[in-house]
């Protein structure tokens, strides 16, 4: 069934994609595992790296809350991260009361290293198909990243649920 927009496509062929989206995303987690594994840190540590790598330096409230964590368990993530040399703080050049925390010179090539890991699921693609899987992956994850996006914001009587370490 075609998808006008306002209706879930349905069938085999979409139940075949649903559950090789989970299985993308179980492999991301078994990669996270063994980043985390290889860093020496743990897997909300390497949560945190991943989110500091592909988005940059941040502010500890936007980085507790993209991860769903309280603002007292990021402020003790951030401090084993800088302990072990992998993120630090810095002051905000715009904003002497606030800190950005940012990838170290040490993290920043720790990552480097088990990144290239990832790339390891392009093997056998060639540039065309390395293409196309770049565009349908970056579409996937902003319908997915929208729509939980949009569960949460409809939840009005309950709090947003904020992990704690």
């Amino acid at each position: 069934m075609a998808d006008d927009g306002d209706t879930v496509t349905t069938g085999a062929l979409l139940d075949e994609a649903v559950v090789a989206v989970r299985e993308l995303i179980l492999a991301g987690e078994h990669y996270r595992l063994a980043t985390a594994l290889h860093m020496g840190i743990t897997v909300n540590e390497a949560q945190a790296v991943s989110y500091l790598f592909a988005r940059g330096p941040m502010g500890q409230g936007e980085l507790a809350a993209a991860m769903s964590f309280t603002t007292s368990s990021t402020t003790a993530l951030v401090d084993r991260l800088e302990k072990r040399g992998i993120a630090e703080r810095r002051a905000d050049p715009t904003d002497r009361r606030r800190a950005t925390i940012a990838l170290s010179e040490t993290g920043t090539q720790e990552l480097t290293e088990v990144r290239s890991w990832m790339s390891n699921a392009f093997t056998g693609l060639d540039d065309t198909e390395l293409g196309e899987a770049g565009e349908l992956l970056r579409r996937l994850a902003a319908n997915l990243r929208s729509f939980t996006d949009e569960v949460l914001e409809k939840e009005p009587k309950r709090e947003r649920p904020r992990r704690r370490l």
